[in-house]
């Protein structure tokens, strides 16, 4: 995933990585963003920073947004049973989108991506929410587990002791 391979390594080395994993050239790369090919050769060859707004219109060319949807911050194994459900309300179809996260910096952090991703909302857990309205602008809400998941985890417990 690019926006994510960008955080890990250069920008430059990101770009040229997946310019090579799409088969694309830098030309074409302008075309479909609109941003001048010299701008890119320089950006590409490390003679250039990239603005943000750069940055931007790059990360939505390899990275389209299909449709409106909401974020789920949570471990892995929620995310694998809840990935891609879809919900609609108020006419409006949404799609449940998985952003995995094992600490509290985690979770913080995906919830700016899910942000900057442009997620309509995020659901996340009651003790991350009030802290997680604090750092983005769209509706949070908690997930809150069913007594069935309280019972079957004091059942995990019980058995361990």
């Amino acid at each position: 995933m690019f926006e994510q391979r960008i955080f890990e390594t250069d920008f430059r080395v990101a770009l040229s990585e997946e310019l090579d994993r799409r088969g694309l050239s830098i030309r074409q790369l302008s075309e479909q963003t609109g941003i001048p090919a010299v701008t890119l050769y320089k950006i590409a060859s490390g003679e250039r920073d990239p603005r943000l707004s750069t940055v931007k219109k790059i990360v939505a060319v390899f990275s389209p947004h299909h449709g409106k949807f909401i974020a789920l911050i949570a471990a892995k194994f929620l995310l694998d049973e809840n990935e891609g459900v879809k919900i609609e309300a108020n006419g409006t179809a949404y799609r449940i989108k998985g952003y995995a996260a094992n600490s509290l910096e985690d979770c913080l952090i995906v919830a700016v991506r899910a942000r900057n991703d442009g997620a309509a909302g995020i659901i996340c857990a009651p003790i991350l929410a009030s802290l997680i309205e604090k750092m983005v602008d769209v509706p949070v809400a908690i997930l809150k587990p069913d007594m069935y998941a309280v019972l079957g985890a004091a059942e995990s417990i019980a058995k361990r002791l």
